[in-house]
């Protein structure tokens, strides 16, 4: 199989500050990964880096075959998905919601123009994958927290990408609404892409993911197939307090101990 994306031996320095320190791993084609660690571990930075939003101190992103800082990254990012708080918060809450879904096609915030019907089409399928057509022309600021995270996947989905990072996409969500999201995230195991999932909630690694990167203070503590990393010295080395795991349903579960 084929590298997806590859970090090798990655510095990142600001101000002195040593956010990431010597992170090396692959992802490899069929593979879907779970970044997972405390708040400040260095997570939010590691996507900038596969997006190409920032450039390591020292060492090599290659994202689909091409080294970034030798190539086009705005070109790489047509291939890539991107889920983030950040990003919804420049889209306009007023627009329709199939109108949203249909940025995604261009990567704009909103149309100013009029939407080829093909378009319209796509995105209205899309919300349909995701149970969400029937609110296809409400307002986008009218909908829940869960049913907005839908509306940014089903946004993300829209050029079939060959990657889908997403960056805490169950924060701020109550129980029914993250379950009914991560059973849509878990469908795309099926799908011809590579997922990348950001979070520090070890209960959100659904069976569809394969791997995961265990990081904390910038460095990687593991990573590698998700039941060798999930391992309670591991998760005791990044999180600090001592649980016992148990799996079920092919998905982790934790029970502090002290």
């Amino acid at each position: 199989m084929s590298d997806v994306l590859s970090m090798d031996q990655i510095h990142f320095i600001r101000d002195d500050r040593h956010i990431l320190a010597g992170v090396h791993f692959n992802i490899r084609a069929g593979e879907h990964w779970v970044v997972l660690g405390r708040n400040g571990s260095g997570k939010t930075t590691l996507l900038e880096l596969m997006n190409g939003y920032q450039f390591p101190s020292r060492g090599t992103v290659r994202v689909l075959g091409h080294t970034y800082g030798q190539c086009d990254v705005r070109e790489v990012r047509k291939s890539i998905g991107y889920i983030s708080q950040s990003l919804y918060e420049k889209l306009n809450p007023a627009d329709p919601v199939w109108e949203v879904v249909a940025t995604g096609e261009f990567g704009f915030l909103r149309f100013y123009e009029t939407i080829p019907q093909g378009i319209r089409e796509k995105s209205l399928d899309k919300l349909h994958e995701v149970n969400l057509l029937k609110l296809a022309d409400q307002p986008l600021g009218s909908l829940s927290q869960g049913e907005r995270k839908k509306v940014m996947l089903a946004r993300a989905l829209m050029t079939s990408p060959s990657i889908l990072i997403m960056d805490e996409p169950c924060a701020g969500l109550d129980l029914y609404e993250r379950e009914r999201l991560l059973e849509n995230i878990n469908v795309l195991g099926g799908e011809q892409m590579t997922v990348i999932y950001v979070t520090h909630h070890m209960e959100e690694i659904v069976p569809m993911f394969t791997h995961v990167l265990l990081i904390e203070e910038g460095q990687v503590i593991a990573s590698g197939a998700k039941r060798d990393v999930l391992t309670e010295d591991n998760l005791m080395k990044a999180f600090q307090v001592p649980i016992r795991i148990e799996w079920f349903g092919d998905r982790p579960w934790i029970k502090v101990t002290g």
